[in-house]
């Protein structure tokens, strides 16, 4: 009879599961969102306690967050440790614990705080997303084997339900726990002086702000309410926000060309949709409180997008979060300055995305600190590109910093003060006076960059951000050897459309005028995430669906682009395609079908393109060092990026620092390999260059001329410094050292070399003056 019954009220549960994920909306505190959900899944399922345990990931804990049927007073006492009990066993395994005697489960652990002495039979199931873990919900009934496998199947379908709405609610609590612990550890000891690794050069004193991705909003500020806004008031709010949308739009063009028509668009198209602020009014008008109504619309399409299953759909829940917080800012403080980080400032976080450093661009950040967390490369080349010194600080409690505190980072050898002496900061300003003046002043730059036995040597720019090609003609650049095209795609919500690229494309070629361009086709995947892009998460990124591959496989999204590109090379001869993670004949034959396919497409539909653009491959993988001859006789051109082949050629993944170390340049296997495509390609005439961290390191740089490199392509802050290494060597003597590293099979040999010839040119120098 029981189990009749209760597959009807499985049902009835999945049938009304909206009830629940509908249910964070229409609450007014996250506690009794949660309550809620506890109540109606013990109803459902005639459970006599149901609870809900949230995962804490700072203490590595499930805590006691909401229950119906144990001792309320101890929702917030209870913690579990991930694997322990069976709760936290049920998390660690990500799968469900049935059990009809609680008490013979070896993984059975008792808390007192819960009153639970008298449930038998007990049922678990994780709350996550994928890997993620969320938490658990659990219900429990006296009677002993009360809950089967229809009861488990039910629970799971609710919890997979609800995953979205809870992890909402989680996060919005840990915002809440975090500014709790920020309180408590503010009077913990922080050294003043932090010793860090330097990732992107620079000076910068500022105040610090740490970043939070989910800041204390005041959406959930009930006291807000209290306040008797008028209509009129709102109206002021809305027409303000437009016009801030508007200001810092020019700011952002001015400073990221690539995202001037791409950051706001939400947020005008949300001022505009009846459904959005008109729905605002209209509650308004029913005799809602101003900031009550701004509050429920908003929180009610948060909700909506953010349980989405499509990636870039769940992004606008940020955006609408961001648009509310502008209104309510408004509404509160009628004219308010905008800033978030509108002041100079020196933001401090655990980890950051592409995407979050565009939010920061416009914000005038002096420089970025990542305490405790990992970087990626296209962090540190986007910082690099945008100027801003960025460290890396393995010390959580900066995270606790009290807002505004002074803070002055030294990225060139990675110190931080805290709240620095004014002896210091004096030093400091002198210091990056001094710099600055020798970093980037022209004259130091030859127009002919050659050695000292009169060898050419061509130094052409790495592009990630069309701000950077000023820098790139002031400092002589010969041409672009690698436009990254991805960072249009990491800065966005979106893939951008054709015109969109042609219109960046178009400016990057036209700002170089005659000087040959390269742009290197969208290579994404592995650390360089899309967050718009619906894609099941790999187990080794790395070695998965990126790059070229990704490409190939979305041919809708390679030929957007490549259109995209021969439209914007029309009438400029030197601009250049090339390919990304090539690691076979087929491939780059099949990458280049799909240029002329292109060619084909844009001749019929009358479009003027570039005819006849040379078309080469990045040099990445080991697999193309034994068909390098024939890769050669096909491609046009190669450029020898200097981490991917490090990363592949020595299984290494350079954004984890566990195995840092083995990330080794002068690794014999990649001296060896560089030489030996270096030979293989200029056997067939066809020109070879290095592009990557190693080109722009003096270290390498008589390694690469030793070996027959002229040409490489560095990042344009880089220039003055590579071509004064250059101008000091002779070709000989580089010959020399090259056919020396060469003939080493040990990194200890190899070292020993690399020192030794370091300490010669110090002599040589001192010689000199």
């Amino acid at each position: 009879m029981r189990k009749a019954k209760t597959k009807n009220k499985h049902l009835s549960m999945l049938c009304d599961i909206g009830d629940l994920t509908n249910l964070l909306a229409g609450s007014y505190t996250i506690d009794n969102f949660l309550l809620q959900a506890a109540k109606m899944v013990a109803r459902y399922l005639d459970a006599q306690a149901c609870s809900i345990y949230l995962y804490d990931e700072s203490t590595d804990e499930l805590v006691l967050t909401a229950t119906s049927g144990l001792n309320p007073r101890a929702v917030g006492k209870v913690r579990i440790k991930m694997g322990e009990g069976i709760v936290g066993h049920c998390l660690k395994q990500l799968t469900p614990v049935c059990e009809g005697e609680a008490i013979h489960n070896p993984h059975f652990k008792y808390f007192e705080e819960a009153k639970e002495d008298r449930f038998h039979s007990f049922l678990v199931v994780p709350i996550h997303r994928g890997p993620v873990k969320i938490g658990a919900l659990v219900v429990e009934h006296e009677r002993p084997d009360y809950f089967d496998e229809s009861d488990t199947i039910a629970l799971r379908a609710a919890t997979s339900q609800l995953a979205s709405s809870i992890e909402n609610a989680r996060m919005l609590m840990e915002i809440h726990l975090e500014d709790d612990r920020l309180q408590s550890s503010r009077t913990s000891e922080i050294p003043h002086l932090i010793k860090a690794t330097a990732a992107v050069e620079g000076f910068a004193f500022a105040p610090a702000k740490v970043y939070r991705k989910n800041p204390e909003t005041l959406l959930h500020d009930a006291s807000l309410h209290e306040n008797r806004y008028t209509m009129a008031d709102f109206q002021l709010a809305v027409e303000s926000t437009a016009q801030q949308l508007q200001n810092l739009q020019s700011r952002f063009a001015k400073r990221l060309p690539e995202s001037a028509s791409l950051i706001f668009t939400t947020h005008f198209m949300m001022l505009k949709d009846p459904s959005f602020v008109g729905e605002m009014t209209r509650i308004i008008q029913q005799g809602t409180p101003v900031s009550l109504a701004v509050s429920q619309v908003s929180l009610h399409y948060i909700s909506l997008f953010s349980s989405n299953t499509h990636g870039y759909i769940r992004e606008k829940a940020n955006d609408v979060e961001d648009l509310a917080l502008r209104i309510l800012r408004n509404l509160t403080s009628p004219g308010y300055k905008d800033d978030n980080f509108s002041q100079r400032s020196i933001v401090i976080a655990s980890q950051l995305y592409p995407s979050d450093i565009l939010k920061l661009v416009s914000d005038d950040v002096q420089g970025i600190i990542l305490a405790g967390g990992g970087i990626t490369a296209h962090i540190s080349i986007l910082s690099r590109s945008l100027q801003i010194p960025l460290v890396l600080a393995d010390q959580q409690e900066l995270l606790s910093l009290p807002d505004n505190t002074p803070v002055l980072i030294d990225a060139h050898i990675g110190n931080i003060y805290i709240d620095p002496s004014d002896d210091i900061v004096r030093q400091f300003e002198e210091r990056r006076s001094v710099s600055e003046t020798a970093r980037l002043t022209d004259d130091l730059m030859q127009p002919i960059t050659q050695t000292r036995d009169r060898v050419r040597v061509h130094l052409m720019a790495n592009i990630n951000l069309l701000s950077e090609i000023v820098l790139a003609r002031q400092l002589k650049a010969e041409g672009v050897g690698l436009y990254r095209t991805e960072f249009p795609f990491l800065i966005r919500s979106t893939f951008p459309s054709e015109t969109e690229q042609y219109l960046v494309y178009k400016r990057l070629v036209d700002e170089m005028k005659d000087l040959p361009v390269t742009i290197r086709t969208l290579d994404v995947g592995g650390e360089k995430v899309l967050s718009y892009l619906d894609a099941a998460q790999e187990p080794n990124p790395e070695l998965g669906l990126r790059s070229i591959r990704f490409t190939l496989r979305h041919r809708d999204i390679f030929e957007t682009q490549i259109r995209a590109i021969l439209r914007a090379a029309e009438g400029s001869p030197g601009v250049r395609i090339m390919f990304p993670m090539i690691s076979s004949l087929d491939q780059f034959i099949e990458a280049k079908q799909v240029v002329f396919d292109c060619m084909e497409s844009l001749k019929k539909e009358k479009l003027p393109y570039h005819p006849n653009p040379e078309i080469g491959m990045m040099v990445e993988l080991p697999s193309v060092l034994e068909i390098m001859d024939a890769l050669a006789e096909t491609a046009d051109f190669f450029s020898i990026g200097t981490n991917g082949f490090i990363q592949y050629m020595l299984g290494v993944d350079r954004t984890n620092q566990k195995v840092s170390d083995y990330y080794c340049p002068h690794h014999p296997s990649v001296l060896r390999g560089i030489s030996k495509v270096v030979d293989a390609v200029q056997l067939k005439g066809k020109e070879v260059s290095v592009c990557g961290e190693m080109a722009h390191e003096p270290a390498y740089i008589p390694f690469f001329l030793g070996i027959g490199i002229r040409l490489l392509s560095i990042d344009p802050l880089f220039l003055p410094e590579v071509q004064q290494c250059i101008t000091g060597m002779n070709i000989s003597d580089a010959e020399t050292y090259a056919a020396s590293l060469l003939a080493q099979s040990t990194l200890k040999g190899i070292e020993a070399l690399m020192a030794e010839h370091k300490q010669h040119k110090l002599i040589n120098i001192s010689a000199e003056q």
